[in-house]
């Protein structure tokens, strides 16, 4: 169990606001019940991730369109899923796929999924986030994908820093860096997969002491050749919403 700081108490104690963050269930046609999960009432979901096709596709698609609506009006926020390939897509590749989504799904912002994370890239990535952000009546929430705790300088470059994302074994042992101190929970998301249903609750802990106001955890592993253990419902939905709602016990 990670040790807990005087810093990571001060965040747990302001961690009441705790809900879920979706990376990006499978297409609404092979995955129907994980997006209805999504739509019921008292989901503490804080947004779910749309990925067409590796990003908005080619073309509209009427399934995601109409999953998106059914979302939105269930208040939950859309996000377009937009890859980074680790800062070495063009920026008029990504704002491309920003205006594709923002005009197909009408996205109340974006994932940039393996988003870099080395000081280098951090003027890039402020460029590209500058951008994202003037889009839409409303602005973009922006969240940025590291799986990682990057240059500190990325944190004030969007809404929401992913500084986790891989398996319960590895995440029950982790640190908080120490400059995640200065923020609010809800500046940063924490992404486990592999959790035991026995261990549902001391994961959520650790993200509470860690100061992760956006989680999600499943029980899915990731395996060879079907990397991807965030796109299905983790077979403990309802327990992972039940005990969000009431607060995880300290």
């Amino acid at each position: 169990m990670p040790h807990l700081t005087a810093a990571g108490a001060l965040r747990a104690g302001a961690a009441v606001g705790m809900g879920v963050g979706v990376p990006g269930y499978a297409h609404p046609l092979l995955a129907p019940a994980e997006w209805a999960a999504l739509a019921r009432p008292g989901a503490p979901v804080h947004w779910a991730v749309l990925d067409v096709a590796g990003g908005p596709g080619d073309r509209p698609d009427p399934h995601c369109r109409k999953t998106a609506g059914l979302l939105r009006r269930a208040g939950v926020r859309i996000l377009g899923h937009i890859g980074m390939a680790g800062g070495t897509r063009p920026y008029e590749e990504v704002v491309a796929d920003a205006d594709r989504f923002l005009d197909w799904y009408r996205v109340d912002g974006y994932y940039l999924d393996r988003c870099p994370t080395e000081r280098t890239d951090l003027p890039e990535v402020r460029r590209i986030a500058a951008t994202l952000e003037t889009l839409g009546d409303d602005g973009a929430h922006l969240v940025l994908g590291h799986g990682v705790h990057p240059y500190p300088g990325y944190a004030e470059t969007a809404d929401q820093l992913v500084t986790f994302s891989g398996p319960w074994d590895e995440y029950r042992w982790s640190q908080a860096a120490p400059w995640t101190a200065d923020y609010p929970a809800e500046k940063f998301v924490h992404l486990v997969h592999g959790v035991p249903r026995t261990h549902l609750e001391e994961a959520l802990r650790v993200a509470r002491w860690q100061g992760a106001g956006t989680v999600f955890m499943t029980d899915h592993r990731a395996r060879p050749g079907h990397n991807a253990p965030f796109q299905a419902l983790p077979g403990y939905w309802d327990e992972i919403v039940s005990r969000i709602g009431r607060g995880v016990s300290e």
